[in-house]
């Protein structure tokens, strides 16, 4: 699958800096805080819990939403998320949190993520056009 879209590289350095990114969907909602890796250059993030009602879910349903880069006064930038169902780009994103989320603090966290239902949640945000 081609990759389509990118950040330009300021904002993937920025993103891949980023400990939590405030993601939504559609323009209503507030953005909710998740953490973000960064993948050759692309964009991910993956959900813990996968309500019914969370933010994972509504980007599903409706892709077309934004994220909010430098806290919540960051700038907001449109973007489309797209599920990820490649085995071995879900690999890579599960080690790009063990590596970004190294604290003791974070590990049950990080190995949480790495579940199979967890590494199922991974969504690919791209700059929506």
């Amino acid at each position: 699958m081609a990759a389509g879209p990118r950040f330009a590289e300021p904002e993937v350095e920025a993103l891949d800096r980023a400990k939590i990114l405030g993601v939504r969907s559609g323009t209503v909602h507030k953005h909710t805080g998740v953490w973000v890796v960064v993948v050759e250059r692309r964009v991910f993030v993956r959900s813990w819990n996968d309500k019914p009602t969370g933010w994972h879910r509504a980007l599903r349903a409706e892709p077309r939403g934004s994220i909010v880069l430098g806290g919540k006064d960051g700038r907001e930038i449109p973007v489309l998320a797209r599920p990820v169902r490649s085995a071995r780009l879900r690999s890579a994103v599960t080690a790009a949190y063990a590596r970004k989320y190294h604290t003791p603090a974070s590990q049950q966290w990080v190995r949480g993520f790495a579940e199979p239902e967890r590494e199922a949640t991974t969504l690919e945000l791209i700059p929506a056009e």
